[in-house]
């Protein structure tokens, strides 16, 4: 019936059409890309996580620009954490209750947006660290267990690899360490050695072809610096309105929360441990700048828990059930207001204005590879990127140093075997690249489109 009641909210509009978001638009050229032999940082100028980036591209193997199969996978993901965390909630009794409501609740709020029906590297990371949290709490009974520990560092380094700033869930382990372990900075070395262990992996694997300085310039720096892959999801003031509800449900359940006495030590340490994942959720929506897609997935966890203290046995017991219509309800509302028309009304626009849509200035030029100067990516919804050259503002590592050789012949060299058929100039360059690099850029003429060149064939 969980499920059922889910999918009711769902399906109809995954039926009617979820609109690409550019984040997704971004995933799938960066999947086309590797599909087509490119070597990430180096063939591909994008910080995307390398594990997401070839999870997308895994995804192109299986069908050419798989929109279809991201909508599945995303609902999957969210169905797999709901139950996930749900078994662990009730396997480590950390409440009286046990049940179905902690998934029933974490699938009814992840229905409020379509942002949670698109597949992005948070939603893809984040399962990983919901995979880590039974490494954790196991700990507390067993003691100083060296293989759950590693495995709970290993979960949150392969989570980072999908999505860099999930890293601070590091402080997660940090603190449920301290409550939990034995000897506290023996343990958390072990959480640590597991965290870094996919990282030296990947480290291996970048070294032996020979992109490590790539994988640190195009993905580490980038990202360290703010630039995070996918923080191009809907404004914040739409973000910000959307977590109105989960916000309220969460401060309710907070009320209740702290007026329950819990009967065991394990119990408080867990809530404890689930404040500390509460702060650092806080910090994760700041490294994403509050508009990294999928950014409610994060207070979901925290919320689900909390809302047990919510949803457990009162004197008044058709209280909860009306609050729980309520909240059902107003789900709905928020979710179907563009078919209900009351955009206006609650204020919050729809979010299928913030999808992709083709640039008309292009219209013409539709199935060709293409490179845009510039940071509109939308004429690539049509076309094939055919450089490296994705992300207009890591791409500033050649086209902004133009006066030194190093780029030019870093330039000339990714425009071979086969140039791009039509660049798309939109911030005046193309005439300083004819003078750099005339051997690849003479050839461009211009068409009856404006900004748009054609790479003369003979």
């Amino acid at each position: 019936m969980l499920l059922v009641l889910v999918l009711a909210v769902r399906l109809p509009l995954l039926w009617l059409g979820v609109p690409l978001t550019p984040a997704e638009l971004r995933a799938l050229l960066v999947g086309e890309r590797l599909h087509e032999g490119a070597l990430l940082y180096r063939g591909l100028y994008d910080s995307t996580a390398p594990l997401a980036t070839a999870f997308f591209g895994a995804l192109d193997f299986v069908a050419s620009r798989p929109l279809w199969l991201y909508r599945v996978l995303a609902l999957a993901l969210l169905m797999f954490q709901a139950l996930r965390l749900n078994v662990v909630l009730n396997r480590a009794d950390v409440h009286p209750e046990r049940g179905f409501l902690a998934a029933l609740t974490y699938l009814l709020l992840a229905s409020l947006t379509s942002d949670l029906d698109t597949l992005s590297p948070l939603l893809l990371g984040h399962t990983f660290i919901i995979l880590s949290l039974s490494a954790l709490l196991p700990t507390s009974r067993e003691g100083y267990d060296n293989r759950r520990l590693f495995r709970a560092g290993f979960l949150v380094g392969v989570a980072a690899l999908c999505y860099l700033p999930l890293a601070l869930f590091l402080l997660v382990g940090l603190f449920a360490v301290i409550i939990f372990a034995a000897n506290s900075f023996r343990s958390f070395l072990l959480l640590l050695c597991g965290f870094f262990f996919p990282y030296a992996v990947a480290a291996t694997f970048f070294l032996y072809a020979e992109s490590v300085p790539d994988f640190v310039q195009f993905h580490l720096r980038p990202t360290l610096r703010g630039l995070v892959a996918g923080a191009d999801g809907m404004p914040l003031f739409v973000q910000l309105r959307l977590f109105i509800l989960p916000g309220v449900v969460l401060l309710l359940a907070l009320a209740r929360t702290f007026g329950t006495s819990l009967g065991l030590v394990f119990q408080v340490k867990f809530q404890q441990l689930m404040l500390v994942w509460l702060l650092v959720t806080v910090l994760m929506v700041a490294a994403g700048r509050g508009t990294a897609p999928g950014t409610l997935v994060l207070l979901l966890p925290p919320l689900t828990y909390f809302s047990l203290f919510l949803w457990q046995k009162a004197r008044r017991a058709w209280l909860l059930e009306v609050l729980l219509l309520l909240v059902l309800g107003a789900i709905v509302t928020v979710r179907y207001r563009t078919i209900l028309g009351i955009e206006q009304v609650l204020q919050l626009p729809a979010e299928s204005q913030y999808a992709v849509q083709p640039n008309p200035a292009y219209g013409a030029v539709q199935g060709q590879r293409i490179l845009v100067l510039g940071n509109d990516q939308r004429p690539y919804l049509h076309n094939r990127l055919a450089t490296p050259y994705l992300d207009w503002s890591l791409a500033q590592v050649d086209f902004g140093h133009l006066e030194e050789y190093a780029a030019v012949a870093r330039l000339a060299h990714n425009f071979t075997p086969i140039p791009p058929d039509y660049i798309i100039d939109e911030v005046g360059l193309l005439p300083t690249l004819r003078y750099k690099v005339p051997a690849v850029f003479a050839q461009y003429k211009p068409t009856a489109t404006p900004r748009v060149y054609k790479r003369a064939t003979e």
